[in-house]
């Protein structure tokens, strides 16, 4: 078989960086060349190829074998057109439409439902009929406003009592949402279980849990990470959501209705992060399983195009 050449944008902070030379040294092992941060705010796209600058030439990134895109906090918009255009072109990992799905929540949320995987009570309303807002509240007694597209916890607003609801939608129309998604508060016991998931199995869990007085377990919103040992009711639970939305990797956070005595998937996350060094130390020990399961992934579905032109 001919050498083959995938591309790669994996973050670089918190571990990354160690991350992708083990990454880059097993894939060689296969005769896989790998190309790293590529960027696509730097590339171009231009009469039927995306272009992307590099010192000696211009890459044609459309004549690659793969491309694997692994870093959440530098998405923009533009890098997001240009991953829908070149997943038309080459395989990518995650592929477009699954990453996707993945970002929006209401569109998780509806189609982990549509096939029967329990998540939080939602609703999706049009940003022209804010009293649907009200009706909700005093249905729900408790809510939780979402921006579709966030992540990290940025933007998630609790919202317990009318008062709160009236006090929010003014700014909510000064940013000038399409829409408006809200989900039914869950009471649960503020820790969640992350579940990592690579190629349909499992690689690791933890656990997160809320600064006291808080209710977020995000680490952006105060909350901490600590061991944990996952059920074969959750493993199985990520499994399937992650199948369901078509992932090739993923981090699905589940959390335990205490009302409803089951658990739930709260979100799925498709760039889930590598344990950091300091978590490591703590015990979590799942990144070389899960560079393994990665390398594995793209030595299957990299195509063999041999050299690029």
């Amino acid at each position: 078989m001919a050498k083959r050449n995938i591309g790669m944008w994996l973050y670089q902070n918190s571990g990354g960086d160690v991350i992708q030379k083990k990454m880059i040294k097993k894939l060689k092992e296969r005769d896989i060349d790998t190309i790293t941060n590529i960027n696509l705010k730097d590339a171009i796209a231009k009469n039927g190829h995306i272009l992307y600058e590099m010192k000696n030439k211009n890459l044609k990134l459309d004549k690659l074998d793969l491309f694997f895109s692994y870093n959440a906090g530098e998405q923009t918009p533009y890098q997001v057109y240009l991953y829908k255009a070149l997943n038309r072109i080459i395989p990518m990992i995650n592929s477009y439409e699954a990453f996707e799905i993945s970002e929006d929540k209401f569109h998780t949320s509806f189609f982990l439902r549509k096939h029967g995987i329990r998540t939080a009570d939602y609703k999706l309303c049009n940003k022209d009929e804010t009293y649907r807002l009200e009706t909700i509240m005093k249905k729900w007694n408790k809510m939780v406003y979402k921006p579709t597209d966030g992540w990290g916890g940025i933007g998630v607003t609790k919202i317990d009592s009318v008062e709160a609801l009236n006090m929010l939608i003014p700014f909510l129309n000064q940013i000038n949402l399409k829409y408006f998604y809200v989900e039914k508060y869950v009471d649960y016991d503020n820790t969640d279980y992350r579940i990592d998931i690579v190629d349909g199995k499992f690689v690791g869990c933890y656990g997160r849990k809320a600064a006291v007085g808080h209710w977020k377990t995000n680490i952006t919103s105060g909350g901490s990470v600590f061991l944990r040992e996952p059920n074969e009711e959750i493993i199985n639970l990520a499994i399937k959501a992650t199948e369901v939305l078509g992932l090739d990797i993923a981090g699905v956070d589940i959390i335990y209705d205490r009302k409803k005595e089951e658990y739930i998937v709260l979100e799925v996350n498709g760039i889930p992060a590598f344990a950091t060094p300091e978590q490591e130390k703590l015990g979590l020990n799942f990144n070389d399983k899960k560079i393994d399961l990665i390398v594995d992934l793209i030595d299957r579905k990299a195509l063999n195009k041999g050299e690029i032109k």
